[in-house]
């Protein structure tokens, strides 16, 4: 029972190590006007709005929510006059610039959505992001969902 007892407090230990060292560099990351539409019945995509912001150079590696089976990371471009979207590995975050992830440009896509997104729910999601040449830190936000109609 006592091997239990220090087990347990062992795990809890690292886990309040492991929140506050990744705290650490969240505070080096801003990320603001996290938003999607609600979806229409049957609807299995949503594209997600953001900006981050971070102080030191960083490079968006991912993103996961529970409310969808992928999360994937996109870029829109215009080629000979029609528009292209694109999965990509990663999306790049200039030290001291604001990156906006929007329709139009780099974006996120929920792929499989779980459940209908409501207007006046929030969507969790959890973005990887290497912070140099450290290891990636995952930082947990919530998006506000809009009605259906909300123009950008």
């Amino acid at each position: 029972m006592i091997k239990l007892i220090r087990f347990g407090c062992l795990g809890a230990a690292l886990l309040v190590s492991f929140t506050s060292h990744a705290a650490n560099y969240a505070g080096d990351i801003e990320i603001t006007g996290a938003w999607t539409r609600a979806t229409a019945p049957g609807q299995e995509a949503a594209g997600m709005d953001l900006t981050i912001t971070s102080k030191r150079t960083a490079t968006l590696v991912g993103v996961s929510s529970p409310a969808a089976l992928t999360v994937e990371l996109h870029s829109m471009t215009s080629e000979g006059g029609m528009m292209k979207m694109r999965s990509v590995e990663s999306i790049e975050l200039p030290a001291g610039k604001r990156v906006n992830l929007r329709d139009g440009g780099f974006h996120l896509m929920l792929n499989g959505l779980k459940a209908p997104l409501k207007a006046g729910e929030a969507v969790p999601l959890t973005l990887n992001i290497k912070l140099g040449q450290q290891d990636v830190v995952k930082i947990k936000i919530q998006a506000e969902i809009k009605p259906l109609t909300t123009p950008h």
